[in-house]
């Protein structure tokens, strides 16, 4: 009978396959090349990931759980105030010491989006990170029947804009529509005056 996998150890090893996956990529993943980098027999891998798509998913698992723990720590998410200042702030870590993290979640989107990846993941991912957002701006106000249109809307917007300035390198466009964004969200979330809880932003 073999031993259930240790939930201690699984992280670790996710840790590990993030770092290899954000340097090396995932479009031609497989996981005894992936099991050699690491230091480990393919067994320890499928103990724990029985397959390639349980290892992907975990993945996406692991890196939106940091996401949104990031997330959820920025001034403002929780406070009475705006969400401009949480885009401008993830931008910013996204695109810096983030960055390997963040062409990792582009690529696996953009595969699964050319239908190269055919598990549930990321679909499921994208979902949940729309209901994330939108219970935030629930949080800020923001009405129960357009909160998740307006969350797709906002997720859909950044990483668009994520990948226009990845790929063309013209941060000084692509910053200038980021701040159109920005005033968007806050449009949408800053507290109005007479508000319950508002807060002053003057």
């Amino acid at each position: 009978m073999a031993r259930p996998a240790d939930p201690r150890r699984r992280a670790e090893l996710l840790d590990a396959i993030v770092e290899y996956l954000a340097a090396n990529g995932i479009a031609g993943l497989s996981l005894r090349p992936l099991a050699k980098a690491l230091g480990h027999s393919t067994y320890v891998l499928t103990h724990h990931f029985a397959t390639k798509d349980d290892l992907i998913a975990a993945v996406l698992a692991h890196l939106d759980e940091r996401q949104r723990g990031r997330l959820s720590a920025l001034p403002g998410w929780e406070e009475g105030r705006g969400l401009g200042a949480v885009i401008r702030a993830s931008w910013e870590w996204h695109l810096a010491e983030d960055l390997p993290l963040t062409r990792l979640l582009l690529e696996i989107e953009g595969l699964s989006a050319a239908g190269r990846l055919s598990g549930p993941y990321v679909p499921t991912m994208l979902g949940d990170r729309a209901g994330f957002v939108a219970e935030a701006l629930r949080n800020h106000g923001v009405p129960d029947e357009v909160a998740r249109r307006n969350a797709t809307l906002l997720n859909a917007a950044y990483a668009g804009l994520q990948i226009d300035y990845l790929t063309t390198g013209d941060r000084e466009r692509v910053e200038e529509a980021l701040e159109e964004l920005i005033a968007l969200a806050d449009e949408w979330t800053r507290a109005k005056p007479g508000d319950r809880g508002s807060v002053d932003e003057a």
